[in-house]
């Protein structure tokens, strides 16, 4: 993978530098509930400003609004981020991109305005990269642009997996929908020794069998209805009673999946293997959890519900790389160009 030049060799002394940041975090009450990623944007903020940047002009998404929204507003992300970074008049956020319509759109327009606040643009959103708005893709094509160090270890810990992952390579795909991931699961089934799936997309593949080679559960916990506390039990995977629901991997599949992940010298994880928010049906994605912190092995992490399950189980800190992007991960293991990315010059 041919990386695009980095924020590392650009030139910013006495300069205004424009950049676009995945601050999207989770507010509650009018404040930062999970400051991970303010936190991962931190290091390229401080690159700027050490390297004597005359200003740094930071923007980001937060949420999905239909126009301006004062519960959506990047006040409570401004004032964490200050809190982090310190004190400091030479860095300025701008309101939540997303406020204006033109974004989304990729008005040229709009990203006339943003490129006229700065000399120079660094893009370090991974989890917006593969949307082509204003302030991802439209302002790099009107200002020198360059990758910031999160984007860019993100391209690196990804593309190793894409390009010469080490095996065996075990891929663990799991969540609801399977359109929304056979792209990636092609790719994956390509490269890795295995593909481990679970949760409802499970289900669907055994129903209706796709043109990919894939590992399924062989057995389940079914519940009675879609209810944390129904009636459950464990059942083989083509034995569940008719309206009941496979609500997480059974015993004898989180047994065969934890001793896949131990002998993995490259592990992907994308997805939970069940209902993970009830502790009642948490149990298959939390042993994968573990399973993978366990691994003496290249270990990747992406997508929000994965990284939720790694965080809730204090396990993050024995993951290789948490990648702050699920769709852009997705897009990138699936052999897809990612606007944002290929908007910035290479190296």
């Amino acid at each position: 993978m041919k990386l695009p030049r980095s924020v590392r060799d650009a030139d910013v002394s006495g300069k205004r530098v424009l950049v676009r940041a995945d601050l999207n975090v989770p507010l509650e009450d009018g404040r930062v509930a999970d400051d991970t990623r303010i936190r991962a944007a931190l290091p390229t903020l401080q690159l700027l400003l050490e390297r004597n940047a005359s200003e740094v002009i930071v923007c980001s998404h937060l949420g999905r609004p239909k126009g301006p929204d004062p519960g959506l507003s990047m006040a409570p992300v401004e004032e964490r981020l200050r809190e982090l970074l310190g004190a400091n008049g030479r860095v300025r956020v701008l309101e939540n991109t997303r406020f204006d319509p033109r974004e989304g759109a990729n008005d040229p327009e709009l990203a006339k305005e943003l490129a006229a606040q700065a000399d120079l643009y660094v893009n370090d959103a991974f989890g917006s990269a593969h949307r082509a708005h204003a302030s991802t893709e439209g302002v790099a094509h009107l200002l020198p642009a360059y990758a910031g160090l999160l984007l860019e270890r993100e391209l690196q810990e990804l593309g190793r997996l894409l390009e010469s992952p080490e095996h065996p390579f075990v891929a663990i795909v799991g969540g609801a929908k399977v359109e929304d991931k056979i792209g990636v699961l092609r790719s994956l089934a390509e490269r890795a020794d295995v593909v481990l799936v679970g949760g409802k997309m499970a289900e669907e593949i055994r129903m209706h069998p796709i043109d990919v080679e894939v590992e399924l559960p062989q057995d389940v916990v079914a519940a009675v209805a879609f209810e944390p506390d129904a009636e459950s039990k464990v059942v083989a995977a083509d034995e569940v009673p008719e309206s009941w629901l496979g609500l997480d991997i059974g015993p004898a599949t989180r047994a065969a999946y934890t001793q896949r992940i131990a002998a993995a010298k490259a592990v992907f994880w994308n997805g939970p293997m069940g209902v993970f928010e009830w502790p009642r049906f948490a149990e298959g994605t939390l042993e994968v959890a573990h399973a993978v912190a366990d691994a003496d092995a290249h270990t990747v992490v992406g997508g929000g519900d994965s990284v939720r399950a790694i965080e809730e189980a204090g396990l993050a800190d024995r993951i290789g790389w948490v990648s702050t992007g699920g769709g852009a991960s997705l897009e990138l293991l699936e052999g897809k160009e990612l606007p944002g990315v290929a908007a910035i010059p290479r190296a």
